[in-house]
């Protein structure tokens, strides 16, 4: 049976180093996003163009959305599967790309995880089952094959499938969550719900006002998380994932978020009435005030956790930057199997 936009389920007490973990996923998330903006506005040097930036094709960046992807990964081995979007690094992050690899093909290096074929929006590593795509709900039918595999296998291994609000009017996207209800598979399905797909607010394109009221079309439980709170996110997950390990089927969740910054790196949002207000939803700073009045933070600990998490950045930046670009004569490599 599904639940609504409006039902609120019961919470969980997660320990002092859960919740730190999720703020340290998110925090590394965002200093991540922070350096390739920087780097994908870089002057490259003498005979390049001031502004073209290190970092070639469009970028889109997840800033906003990272309780989304702390809280469904903290549930998740490197044995599972996610399939992500085509804004897909706070989900890589969360789920532990590797991510000098995933900064080498970001940067398009010979080092990187497509040895710098795919850029940004394409990012695989099989290492722990990750994959994404520029293609709106492409993620959706490849976690099924994932999902039918590690169910014949019984190995409570689970996939999940991300995809944004907007891709949710695809037909891969329903065609997906019938063959998963049918077939009761382990997958979790995740919507990111930031409101704007690419520049149409949902009302103007979707009928229903909660995708989390389409898994009753396909007797599928169902929930929406609002407030963007990493915590309330991890609380749906767990019992997500805890369903499609126990051989109970799959499960649709649509979590409401903020994308902070445009759909992709140059976007004007001129669309976009709230923009003077977008700053205030972020949501890593009520977090970490939320855990500092509740003495899992201070100033030491959060003053570490970011100086690690740029630390690492600056690690992964250096390793892409010091790669080679592909050879030329290499460009039909890798390409045919």
């Amino acid at each position: 049976m599904s639940t609504t936009a409006h039902d609120t389920p019961q919470s969980l007490t997660l320990d002092p180093a859960t919740r730190l973990g999720l703020y340290r996923t998110m925090v590394l998330a965002r200093t991540f996003e922070e350096a390739v903006l920087r780097e994908y506005h870089a002057d490259k040097g003498p005979g390049f163009d001031i502004g073209k930036g290190l970092v070639p094709g469009e970028m889109h960046l997840a800033a906003g959305q990272e309780p989304v992807a702390a809280g469904v990964c903290a549930h998740l081995t490197g044995d599972d599967a996610v399939t992500a979007t085509h804004r897909p690094h706070h989900f890589a992050i969360a789920h532990g790309v590797d991510l000098d690899k995933m900064t080498a093909e970001i940067f398009g290096r010979e080092t990187g995880l497509g040895r710098g074929r795919g850029g940004h929006m394409h990012l695989f590593d099989p290492a722990v089952h990750f994959s994404c795509s520029g293609i709106i709900a492409e993620g959706y039918p490849p976690a099924l094959g994932q999902a039918y595999a590690f169910k014949q296998k019984g190995t409570g291994r689970v996939a999940v499938a991300v995809t944004g609000e907007g891709a949710a009017n695809q037909g891969a996207f329903h065609e997906s969550l019938n063959l998963a209800a049918l077939w009761q598979l382990p997958v979790v399905f995740v919507v990111e719900d930031n409101d704007w797909a690419i520049s149409v607010p949902r009302d103007a394109s979707t009928a229903v006002p909660s995708n989390a009221s389409r898994g009753a079309a396909y007797d599928m439980p169902a929930e929406r998380v609002e407030g963007n709170d990493v915590e309330a996110v991890y609380a749906a997950a767990d019992r997500a994932v805890a369903r499609a390990r126990a051989g109970q089927g799959p499960t649709l969740l649509e979590v409401h978020t903020v994308r902070l910054w445009g759909h992709f790196e140059g976007d004007a949002q001129g669309y976009r009435p709230e923009l003077a207000e977008v700053p205030s939803m972020d949501p890593i700073p009520p977090y970490e005030q939320r855990l500092r009045d509740e003495g899992i933070l201070d100033d030491a600990v959060i003053a570490r956790t970011r100086q690690e998490a740029e630390a690492r950045v600056e690690q992964a930046i250096a390793f892409a930057k010091a790669s080679p670009v592909p050879d030329p004569a290499t460009a039909s490599s890798y390409v045919f199997s």
